[in-house]
């Protein structure tokens, strides 16, 4: 399937994701995903940014590097997600890094694209265009495949 890119104004309305973190909570209710146990996501997670969105970091359940979360309602990032396949989602390259949006409840969840294992973004509505820039080193650790986001569908000929 084709990827088409994400809009401008769908980044400015993108944030927030289906967290389990309780409002006040200081440790966020988050697992390590399936793959966090790789090479890819130890060298992934020691480029965690410090804060995002001027949200500072919080502990989480998980008690590993592979999984970081800042602020309250927590954003939370997690390496060692499965990368998505094909997809109607919208996909865009932010710095370099190909992301698939995939809008949840209550805000948006974003996956690395043509990296595996992939880094997923869940953020929360709060925090409105954070724009994943924040999360370019840890995804560059990760080294890109031949897949890409697609800004066209491919071209057909019948004949």
């Amino acid at each position: 399937m084709h990827r088409r890119p994400l809009t401008a104004a769908l980044l400015a309305l993108a944030a927030g994701a289906a967290l389990t973190a309780c409002g006040g909570s200081t440790t966020v209710d988050a697992s390590a995903a399936a793959l966090a146990a790789s090479a890819d996501c130890t060298r992934a997670s020691a480029h965690w940014p410090t804060t995002v969105a001027g949200q500072k970091s919080r502990p989480t359940s998980a008690k590993s590097a592979t999984v970081r979360a800042w602020g309250d309602p927590a954003i939370i990032a997690r390496c060692g997600v499965s990368s998505p396949g094909p997809t109607t989602d919208p996909c865009t390259t932010i710095d370099g890094i190909d992301w698939v949006a995939h809008q949840l409840k209550d805000g948006y969840r974003f996956v690395t694209f043509g990296r595996s294992p992939a880094i997923e973004v869940l953020i929360p509505t709060k925090y409105g265009g954070l724009d994943l820039v924040e999360f370019t080193a840890a995804a560059k650790a990760i080294p890109q495949t031949s897949h890409v986001c697609s800004a066209a569908p491919p071209s057909t000929s019948s004949g």
